[in-house]
């Protein structure tokens, strides 16, 4: 008989819940973008809206939103990970069958969000590292934290990743070579869906040095985090811990947002910014800069909720942290009826306010569904498939 049993909603704890639903907004006003303007064109797309307003929420996405939400997310999936393997190792049902089978059922889903929805997915990879996480959980806190630390900070994974990629031959930039921005906005808009499926999987095997050279070693190193925080079960004394954490948290989120004003209005008219080397470091510390706020984003929704009053109005999120796996994927259904041939065809009609302004649309209407789908079910429908897979027979 299988005792592995899934999260009962009374273990659950709602702050960690409302951080997944805070990473679920920031992470749609980033994709949206993307999904409103391709990544082999954004740059050309974002340039010609000069408004004052537009260019007023460029900078807010740029000090706000960018790289912020996704150390996040990826923080609390290794945390998530962690909590998991404690439970069952408490119980001595800990194996690593359980896990290959949590993280296949994650990458089949991100090869299907890819395939019919968004190329943009992050789900593949995250499965992908998840299984190596596995492999870690009874190693030392002290092996994982160290890995942590050398995943996020050395800087030259795009030299490594090139060199590799030269190695074997294999050029990203040939799978568009013979698309123009103009081609793709007519795929999208008025193509049909078997085209964009095309170009979709073609746009992402295009972005494989951004996706394994950026996206995952932040993931992994968040994911190591995550899992030592979980070990040390820290998530037990969030309350002490937020509160012990609080000077050097905003001493250290003061120096790194003097960084990043300096990085994004000084330091990139240097000559040493102009050097490879130098402008790997630079940008490696604008990174680093952007994870510790996304930090500290997660340690002021802790002190709102532990010591101020404000409960009420953080406590709707946990409703979109709990079904976040439904929620991330709706979200790109969303994008595919705004903005391709299938839906309302708005691929580069939507400035950059109008994007923001819609995502928060769709983020308010995510909370007020999520909240009426718990009042009758216990799990998200995504979720759901996802334990039974995981769980098989519970």
């Amino acid at each position: 008989m299988n005792s592995q049993k899934p999260t009962s909603q009374s273990q659950r704890i709602v702050l960690l819940d409302i951080f997944r639903g805070f990473a679920i907004l920031g992470i749609f006003v980033v994709n949206i973008g993307a999904m409103n303007s391709s990544y082999f064109s954004q740059e050309e797309f974002v340039a010609q809206w000069t408004s004052p307003l537009d260019q007023i929420v460029e900078l807010i996405l740029q000090l706000f939103f960018y790289t912020k939400f996704f150390p996040i997310f990826s923080l609390l999936f290794g945390l998530g990970i962690s909590m998991q393997a404690i439970r069952l190792s408490e119980k001595g049902l800990l194996n690593f069958s359980f896990f290959g089978r949590r993280m296949g059922f994650l990458f089949l889903i991100g090869l299907l969000h890819i395939t019919f929805l968004f190329s943009g997915d992050v789900l593949n990879i995250y499965a992908i590292l998840g299984v190596l996480i596995t492999i870690l959980i009874k190693r030392s806190n002290k092996l994982i934290l160290t890995l942590a630390l050398v995943f996020l900070l050395f800087p030259f994974y795009d030299q490594v990743l090139g060199g590799i990629l030269e190695f074997f031959n294999f050029d990203p930039g040939v799978f568009l070579a013979d698309y123009t921005p103009q081609k793709v906005n007519e795929i999208i808009r008025f193509g049909s869906y078997v085209d964009s499926i095309k170009f979709r999987w073609l746009e992402y095997m295009y972005n494989i040095p951004l996706l394994f050279g950026f996206f995952a070693p932040m993931a992994m190193a968040m994911f190591l985090l995550g899992l030592y925080l979980g070990k040390n079960k820290i998530y037990e004394k969030l309350d002490s811990y937020i509160f012990q954490i609080r000077k050097p948290m905003l001493w250290i989120t003061l120096f790194t947002c003097i960084y990043r004003l300096l990085f994004l209005f000084v330091f990139t008219g240097w000559d040493i910014y102009r050097t490879e080397v130098g402008r790997t470091i630079f940008i490696k510390l604008m990174v680093l800069s952007d994870i510790q706020f996304g930090m500290f984003y997660l340690w002021l929704i802790g002190w709102v909720w532990y010591h101020t009053h404000w409960q009420k109005i953080l406590s709707p999120l946990q409703y979109v942290g709990r079904m976040a796996l439904t929620n991330y994927i709706f979200q790109s259904l969303v994008g595919l009826i705004l903005f391709s041939s299938v839906g309302f065809g708005l691929y580069e009609t939507m400035s950059p306010f109008q994007s923001l302004a819609t995502a928060f649309g769709v983020f308010i209407f995510q909370v007020i569904f999520s909240k009426i789908w718990f009042n009758y079910f216990k799990s998200g429908p995504l979720e759901w498939i996802w334990r039974r897979f995981t769980y098989r027979n519970n």
